[in-house]
């Protein structure tokens, strides 16, 4: 959840091959506007983040879409209850996660993160924070997992389960986006077929996300943070919560200026959802990709590690970007996501 990167910490590739295009004025934008993001501000409970059922979902779809939409507009956030995935499906993807992190670093050491594919430990460091994030995580991204897969003498049946359970995440996001093409006067399959799975262009992202246990000697340290302020590249992010384990807050855009951030409170069964960055340039700015972060945990709160896992539904690397009023020249998935990732991991902050 800039970057996912839903806490939506949005995945991306810290590989150190040079690139330097020309940053398109948003993205230049967007850039100048996070890094002034890295103080505390204050925490307020006046903003709702709105949950809504997604039952029925073919015959309510446009009484949804509504929903979606006003959520949407008002705050990029918004939550979603009866979307098909199973809770213990939910559950075995956390365990997962937990059974991939627990093995040794120098075992996944051996499947490197590349391209949005792979183990990657503190190594995404936000313009807004300018240190670390205090996390490990890792990606999968369909066409690019040759070589970066356990064995199932490490972690048995984790790609096949994996695999299903990334499937599950792109089918939620493709009714949501479907919603989204409907308001936007798209064909309401316009989303689907710009996040084609089945073709080598596909870039959208399932991440699991290990947030670090806070170390007693570092508990009052101002300066470190699960995850910085930051924006999300995708178009839209799904991000599922264990209860207990917060720290994810949301700036909406009306709030900015007074650095008021709203928590999500995290909800078994429950999928927090984020416009990203990619979807207001598709809606000419009419959806806003708003701030969000993850807070260390304060004194009194829980101080153990936290787990959360990401879903990014990214356009395809030859979709062509472009809004339905052309506010903004056509650009591609590609060349999107490599203006983003240049201007944030470029080391000049």
């Amino acid at each position: 959840m800039t970057t996912a990167n839903a806490e939506t910490t949005q995945p991306h590739s810290f590989s150190n091959t040079p690139y330097s295009p020309s940053v398109a004025p948003d993205v230049a934008g967007e850039l100048a506007k996070e890094a002034r993001m890295g103080d505390m501000g204050q925490e307020t409970h006046a903003r709702e983040v709105r949950c809504i059922d997604l039952s029925d979902f073919e015959h309510r779809k446009r009484e949804i879409a509504d929903e979606l939409w006003s959520a949407a507009v008002d705050i990029g956030f918004f939550q979603v209850s009866h979307h098909g995935i199973a809770l213990q499906d939910i559950r075995d993807a956390f365990a997962r996660a937990e059974a991939f992190f627990a093995l040794p670093a120098d075992t996944k050491a051996q499947w490197p993160l590349s391209r949005n594919a792979g183990w990657e430990h503190k190594s995404q460091i936000r313009p807004s924070t300018r240190t670390p994030d205090q996390k490990e995580s890792y990606q999968i991204t369909r066409p690019r997992m040759q070589g970066l897969w356990p064995t199932d003498a490490e972690l048995p049946g984790f790609q096949q389960a994996s695999l299903a359970f990334e499937r599950q995440c792109w089918e939620v996001a493709m009714r949501l986006l479907s919603c989204f093409a409907y308001k936007l006067g798209f064909d309401e399959g316009f989303f689907t077929r710009a996040h084609n799975p089945e073709v080598p262009s596909y870039q959208s992202t399932l991440r699991m996300l290990h947030y670090f246990a806070v170390d007693p000697a570092l508990k009052d340290e101002l300066g470190l943070w699960r995850a910085g302020a930051h924006t999300d590249f995708d178009c839209l992010t799904l991000l599922f919560q264990r209860p207990g384990q917060g720290g994810l807050q949301v700036l909406p855009g009306k709030e900015m200026e007074g650095r008021q951030w709203t928590p999500v409170e995290p909800a078994e069964g429950v999928i927090t959802c984020n416009i990203g960055d990619m979807l207001t340039r598709w809606s000419d700015d009419v959806l806003p990709s708003n701030f969000h972060r993850v807070r260390n945990p304060l004194p009194h709160e829980y101080q153990g590690a936290r787990y959360s896992l990401a879903f990014f539904a990214q356009a395809n690397e030859d979709a062509v970007i472009e809004g339905p009023g052309r506010k903004y020249p056509p650009i591609t998935g590609a060349e999107y996501l490599r203006q983003r990732i240049s201007a944030n991991f470029s080391n000049r902050y």
